[in-house]
């Protein structure tokens, strides 16, 4: 039986294996430094100083134990509420914007469109001062929720976008069935849209949940009391002027990588289709 493969050149082997070469050498790169982190946190700061890349001489969980004792858990426990709190918020206000300026046609539909891209010109440390003066105002200073709402006031925006450019590549012959059908506005929105946006919606809240995950400076500005502080606050906290133990902090921030890498690996499929599938209108 005759081969009915494609035989490849020799300049064509070649290439393959430098495209196969070139990604291993990135994944090498992206993966050396979270395992770098996660192994050091097994080694005292004594050896971390002394032989900081070889294997711990004993693999103890001395580190991660007593990093997580002596308070990193609730910095993590309150990263984990703010975290999901905000991403979902962010996830159901920018929707709810993008749908209507999306499929529908009114007068001020361009102007609602351009206030809320005009967010992503604003800086967040421009925006310091009025934040904090508002969230006083409202009695919202040192809170939960007047932190949640800061981080969704920043995120919306881009967020909006996203999926204004998703639900924008949805033929509007499925909505004309439904209406057709009896279905109402919020029908169509919520029994099709967000099915089908199921991509863009876990690409907004992954990236929504690493921006509020990795934020340090909201969580030291709008909020005061210790009991609030979210995890970047936390592992700052381990640095002391005497002295730091650089084992106990490589362990706290292997600890705070956890939830981000688990949440990407379960939504990197939907995180790429959405990125590929909304950056062009169909």
């Amino acid at each position: 039986m005759k081969s009915s493969g494609i035989k490849l050149t020799a300049g064509q082997i070649v290439l393959r294996f430098l495209v196969v070469l070139l990604f291993v050498v990135m994944l090498v790169g992206a993966l050396y430094p979270m395992l770098w982190v996660a192994v050091s946190g097994f080694k005292s700061t004594t050896e971390l100083l002394i032989s900081p890349f070889k294997l711990p001489a004993e693999w103890s969980l001395k580190n991660y134990l007593g990093v997580w004792k002596i308070g990193i858990s609730r910095f993590f426990l309150n990263s984990v509420f703010i975290t999901v709190a905000s991403s979902l918020l962010v996830a159901a206000v920018s929707a709810l914007a993008a749908f209507p300026l999306s499929r529908y046609r009114f007068r001020s539909r361009r102007f609602w469109f351009l206030f809320l891209l005009c967010g992503l010109m604003l800086a967040p440390q421009v925006s310091l001062i009025s934040n904090y003066k508002i969230l006083q105002a409202l009695h919202l200073y040192d809170s939960y929720l007047g932190l949640i709402l800061v981080y969704t006031a920043f995120r919306v925006p881009y967020t909006m976008f996203l999926m204004w450019s998703y639900f924008m590549t949805v033929p509007k012959d499925i909505e004309e069935a439904a209406c057709i059908d009896g279905c109402t506005s919020f029908m169509i929105f919520w029994r099709i849209l967000v099915p089908i946006s199921k991509p863009i919606m876990a690409t907004g809240i992954l990236l929504t949940a690493r921006y509020v995950w990795n934020d340090f400076l909201f969580s030291l500005i709008y909020t005061e009391s210790a009991a609030l502080k979210t995890i970047p606050y936390g592992l700052n906290s381990l640095k002391g002027e005497s002295g730091t133990d650089w084992g106990q902090l490589m362990a706290g921030m292997a600890i705070s990588s956890i939830p981000i890498i688990i949440l990407f690996i379960c939504t990197q499929k939907y995180f790429v289709r959405g990125l590929t599938v909304g950056a062009v209108k169909g």
